[in-house]
């Protein structure tokens, strides 16, 4: 029976929590499993580390402290951008989340002409509790190391200009 280690494909039923209040704030249950690559960063680092060894069946309950999660917040990604970038149109509130080429944002400020975005992800600075079950591990295939990500069960076709900007995908 495989066990998780990097290059596997593991896919597991999970149930996270804030251990401080008990409070969920994501789980797989009741819908599909999350199926990742292992040792590809697809994954926060601890949530990997904590699952290395177990087998299709394992169950496993850890506490990751903000480093072994999403990283403590860092002033450097809260940035100020000018209001004109912002379609005269679109209404701006308060906790907003948005998509940017840098990726998501949360706005924290508004005034007249500045948005103050926050790019940190929203569980930084967070201690987070997992329940893990492991349903299924395999062996990942040579397509799915080189390109970095779990393809689907009967393979994986990259649309043209789909990971790189051309057709050689990586």
């Amino acid at each position: 029976m495989t066990e998780i280690e990097n290059d596997t494909v593991a896919s597991v039923h999970y149930t996270g929590t804030f251990p401080d209040s008990g409070e969920m704030f994501d789980t797989s249950k009741g819908g599909d499993p999350l199926t990742f690559l292992v040792g590809h960063k697809g994954m926060i680092p601890g949530f990997e580390r904590e699952l290395m060894g177990a087998k299709a069946g394992d169950s496993r309950s850890f506490t990751l402290e903000p480093e072994d999660a999403y990283g403590h917040p860092s002033d450097a990604l809260v940035q100020e951008v000018p209001r004109e970038m912002f379609p005269e149109e679109m209404p701006l509130d308060l906790g907003m989340m948005l998509m940017s080429d840098a990726g998501p944002f949360r706005i924290v400020a508004i005034t007249d002409s500045q948005i103050k975005c926050d790019f940190n992800p929203p569980m930084a600075g967070k201690t987070l509790h997992f329940e893990v079950d492991v349903v299924e591990v395999r062996v990942a295939t040579e397509d799915e190391i080189s390109h970095g990500h779990v393809h689907g069960p009967n393979g994986h076709e990259h649309k043209q200009n789909d990971c790189c900007g051309d057709d050689s995908c990586c």
